[in-house]
């Protein structure tokens, strides 16, 4: 079954705002998993305008499930990941002050350098994932690098959905057959809600994690975090 990482940036972004530890990240991790989540998703950045490296130090004694670390891999980010023994490392291909990862790794154009930073993952017991827009041959590429996972980039899923999911989905049917073939497990994530995540696991049923941040925190709002943790499971057993 496909398993749900609640991504928790945007309570450290709450946090952050106000100064103090109101909302206190460590207990939302806790209390995610304990609502039944089967991981905790953070993404440092260099700038610390969410999750700070200090958080990701506090969370990992917490973690009961699975930790998977969002980042691009840079040194510190590898010193950071490697020190706290993340269960899961997706790479993302951001730059510094980017407000959002919007698109997946160019895989050929950086082969070697992912090769190498995917051995050196593994070497330290860390699964790694690649983000990876929906294209067979950004898959096939990055299956060359001796991957475990890819995450396919969603959000133009997300953006499609509302008037031609047929359509919106269709990519990503192509991309997840390639990943298939090449023998790489397959993670989804971003902009991912109540109202999509559904038909994409049906047409996919072999999607092994999606990562969820900003609409389940915002569900949560209305529903509370228990209740909304309880409804995306729902959207995720129902395919």
């Amino acid at each position: 079954m496909t398993r749900l990482s609640v991504n928790i940036n945007k309570i450290a972004t709450l946090r952050n705002a106000r100064g103090g530890n109101i909302p206190d990240v460590v207990q939302t991790a806790v209390d995610c998993q304990r609502f039944g989540a089967q991981g905790i998703t953070v993404h440092p950045r260099p700038d610390e305008r969410h999750i700070r490296r200090t958080d990701v130090y506090q969370l990992k004694p917490v973690i009961v499930t699975e930790f998977n670390i969002e980042g691009y891999p840079d040194s510190e980010f590898l010193k950071l990941v490697t020190e706290v023994k993340a269960d899961q490392v997706t790479m993302v291909p951001d730059a510094p002050g980017q407000i959002t990862s919007d698109h997946g790794w160019d895989c050929i154009k950086h082969q070697h350098f992912l090769k190498d930073t995917v051995q050196f993952l593994q070497e330290q017991g860390i699964r790694t994932s690649l983000f990876v827009d929906p294209d067979p041959e950004a898959v096939e590429a990055a299956a060359r690098t001796g991957t475990n996972r890819v995450e396919l980039y969603t959000e133009p899923y997300a953006t499609l959905y509302p008037t031609n999911r047929e359509k919106a989905v269709a990519p990503y049917l192509v991309a997840a057959r390639m990943a298939v073939q090449t023998g790489v497990e397959l993670n989804a994530g971003h902009d991912l809600n109540l109202h999509n995540l559904t038909f994409l696991l049906e047409r996919i049923p072999y999607i092994k994690e999606v990562s969820i941040g900003h609409a389940l925190i915002s569900d949560a709002l209305w529903f509370g975090l228990e209740e909304t943790i309880r409804r995306y499971l729902a959207c995720i057993r129902r395919k």
